[in-house]
């Protein structure tokens, strides 16, 4: 199983890197901007050039927050997603030129042995003779003059970027066929349980594994392959997909608590659904709130579950769902799920809950009864009208799976409100039974309303 290539953005505070980040995912977090509460001060997300999908990780959201000294944890944080990526960006600042910092830089990422593309940012209006001879002592080759706000160069840049790196074999999938008869997933189903360290990870595969006979086996690869456990459970067929160092010692299997944010990003890509496994003792952190960003923004199913429940009374389990709830709002449709995995508990009902979000992901909604479903809910509540034409639905279709994607069509749709999109959502996901998983509703206009009487 080959991973998407990943791209890192390295450099000094203020020299754009989430600006540059932020251009190059802005296809992508616009599919999910209409979720209330997802984090906008996401590090990591998924772009594209042309067909070719890539994941982007800004090391920004390594950099410590204090002014004072070197937090060492965000220091290797950053050097361990520069040793795990594919190819570095490393991004420094025209106007302020050449820093102390960024050779010291340099020299770290030489000692990578990774590819290395220097980027300067905020070039605009500048030729190279008058940007870049600076930073050629550097040592690093030549450079790319782009600027990240208005997004000159920036194309020209990640084609470079992804130069470097082969390009893997697509399978083609068969054309999707909303109407066709419903079968039986005969493939297993990849599951992903992604979590920060010491919140259980470990302990919950042993306990799930221990459940049934199981055939298992490690298969490393290079760090761009998968390392994959097969096992069977009640009688369903799943692939784990290892997000933390997963290694058979015995009969068990022990993690290796190093937590990787581009690892858990890659496993999150292969799975079909994702368990994201939370402490009941400590609060989410903003890398729990961005990795959940993830998945939705990758729309895998999810499953949620609350680890060492048994360890904390009945006041903080009342704080920790409300926290959760508040923090995690927008993977409202996921199935949340209260275990300990030290005693056993709670394995039964978690995994069910990923067999019926896998369900979820892959169901087919035929034409007819989604139309229907779509006419009823525009008849109990009618969209807001626009000036002085009301938005007409006349039928939907299902535009893919895994996510399940509604397209809508009909006229006057452009001016339909978010808030509006969801509640069709919601009505869709009741009608099918559509727990655990994202979905996207989309709305398709006629350039000419009257086009069909014609």
């Amino acid at each position: 199983m080959a991973f998407k290539p990943v791209v890192t953005i390295v450099g000094r505070a203020n020299v754009g890197k989430s600006t540059l980040f932020n251009r190059l995912t802005r296809s992508r977090q616009a599919l999910v901007a209409d979720f209330p509460g997802l984090t906008r001060d996401r590090h990591y997300g998924e772009g594209r050039m042309g067909s070719r999908p890539y994941l982007i990780v800004d090391t920004g959201g390594f950099e410590p927050v204090v002014k004072d000294g070197i937090v060492r944890e965000m220091a290797r944080q950053t050097e361990q997603a520069i040793a795990e990526s594919d190819v570095i960006i490393f991004l420094v600042d025209a106007r302020e030129g050449l820093n102390r910092l960024d050779f010291d830089i340099a020299n770290l990422l030489r000692r990578s042995g990774q590819p290395v593309l220097l980027a300067i940012n905020k070039a605009e209006g500048m030729r190279y003779g008058t940007a870049g001879l600076e930073f050629h002592e550097l040592g690093l080759g030549e450079a790319h003059l782009i600027s990240a706000s208005h997004g000159d160069g920036v194309g020209e840049l990640i084609e470079a970027a992804l130069a470097h790196i082969p390009e893997p074999e697509i399978e083609e999938e068969p054309e999707f066929d909303p109407d066709a008869p419903e079968e039986p997933f005969k493939h297993r189903i990849k599951l992903a349980v992604v979590g920060r360290p010491n919140v259980g990870k470990s302990t919950f595969i042993n306990a799930l594994m221990g459940e049934e006979r199981v055939i298992a086996f490690d298969q490393p690869g290079t760090t761009r392959d998968a390392i994959e456990i097969e096992f069977d459970y009640k009688g369903t067929p799943y692939t784990l997909i290892d997000t933390a160092g997963l290694r058979k010692r015995g009969k068990v299997f022990e993690t290796i608590e190093k937590f990787s944010v581009i690892k858990t990003l890659q496993a999150i890509e292969a799975a079909n659904v994702v368990l994201l496994m939370l402490d009941a003792s400590s609060e989410i952190s903003d890398q729990d709130a961005s990795i959940a960003g993830f998945v939705l923004e990758t729309g895998r199913a999810v499953v949620i579950a609350i680890n060492k429940w048994d360890d904390v009374d009945s006041y903080r389990r009342e704080w920790a769902k409300r926290e959760y709830a508040r923090k995690l709002r927008f993977l409202d449709f996921a199935k949340v799920q209260t275990i300990s995995a030290l005693k056993g508990q709670g394995i039964n009902h978690v995994m069910r809950a990923v067999k019926s979000a896998h369900a979820a992901a892959f169901r087919r909604l035929p034409t007819p009864k989604l139309t229907r479903v779509i006419h009823d809910a525009v008849e109990q509540q009618q969209p807001p009208r626009k000036g002085i034409f009301r938005p007409k639905m006349r039928y939907a279709h299902q535009g893919g799976q895994n996510p399940p994607i509604v397209i809508v069509h009909g006229s006057g749709l452009d001016g339909v409100s978010d808030s509006y999109k969801r509640y069709l959502e919601g009505k869709v996901r009741e009608a099918f039974d559509l727990e655990g998983t994202p979905m996207r509703v989309e709305l398709k206009s006629s350039r000419n309303p009257y086009a069909q009487e014609k």
